[in-house]
């Protein structure tokens, strides 16, 4: 049997929200088989659970933010990217503030706090969302055209194209395709950074955002170059960015996706849009799980390697 995974032991960390700058502790905790992921925002007077899923979306501005009534978690995608590339199905999240903490920008730091707990193996089987028609998402014409796809596919690959119109992102790898069955999450997505360029962040703060960002947490630009002196860690970061919050992004499903996405100047409201799509037409996809892990896809049954 494919089994569905928690973590062995709790874990923590403590960093900084990007957006409110707020200093943020996390607690990694195991959780039962078929518990989900579960965001538990223990700051407040009567703790609330957060349960994640596509509708617990409601907010896609700059970051996925989900929610339960007037409790908020912000900047969620990195942390469950990490959660997707490593196949943690159960999980508590206990966070002090309503936003998940920075930390370097990418989703390395969380995958070595899941592999640091370690994973652990549960009796319960692993259940895969397998999409059996396409679904699509469009905005736009022209120029301004983006789009978001799920196609039917054996296994979970990730295809994303960007577009800055920026000389340093330009100078770059425009699209990248990586697929679970032969890649390395850890090594080939994780370490890519988020970006953003100075002549938005007054703009932004001035609206309350990016209070926590910086050269340490984020990939920044003029109008011309990179800031950063250490440069890329990949020499299509950008784009591989783009691959690390679509992953976390359509694991707020819920469950482990059996597809193909593709993107093209895709962004968080499209992918939250895709998913709810999808769930509007069961006869899109179906929930499967396998009896036998050496039928499951290639990438899947492997625990992943550590660093």
């Amino acid at each position: 049997m494919l089994a569905q995974r928690t973590l062995k032991s709790l874990t923590k960390a403590v960093g900084v929200g990007l957006h409110s700058g707020q200093r943020v502790e996390l607690t990694l905790r195991p959780a039962a088989p078929d518990t989900g992921i579960v965001f538990r925002r223990v700051d407040l007077p009567q703790p609330v659970d957060i349960v994640i899923s596509a509708q617990a979306v409601t907010d896609t501005r700059l970051a996925s933010t989900i929610s339960s009534g007037s409790a908020k978690v912000h900047t969620v995608e990195h942390l469950m990217s990490a959660c997707a590339g490593l196949g943690i199905d159960n999980l508590y999240i206990d966070i002090t503030a309503e936003e998940v903490p920075i930390l370097d920008g990418s989703a390395s730091s969380f995958v070595f706090l899941l592999q640091s707990a370690g994973i652990e193996l549960q009796a319960a089987p692993k259940r895969f969302v397998r999409v059996i028609k396409p679904v699509e998402v469009r905005e736009g014409e022209g120029a301004s055209a983006k789009w978001a796809r799920l196609s039917p596919y054996e296994g979970y690959k990730l295809s994303f194209e960007i577009d800055f119109d920026h000389p340093a992102v330009d100078s770059t790898g425009q699209r990248v395709e990586f697929d679970m069955g032969s890649g390395t999450y850890s090594r080939d997505i994780a370490r890519a950074r988020t970006f953003g360029f100075t002549k938005d962040v007054e703009m932004m703060r001035a609206n309350g955002l990016a209070l926590g960002g910086g050269l340490d947490n984020a990939i920044v630009m003029d109008d011309y170059k990179v800031l950063n002196s250490d440069g890329l860690r990949y020499n299509d970061e950008f784009v591989k960015h783009k691959i690390l919050d679509a992953m976390g992004d359509l694991y707020l499903l819920g469950k482990p996706l059996l597809a193909a996405y593709s993107a093209f100047r895709s962004g968080h409201a499209m992918n939250n849009k895709l998913l709810r799509e999808l769930l509007l037409h069961p006869e899109a996809y179906e929930t499967v799980t396998f009896d036998d892990e050496n039928r499951a896809p290639q990438g899947f049954a492997t625990l992943a390697r550590a660093w």
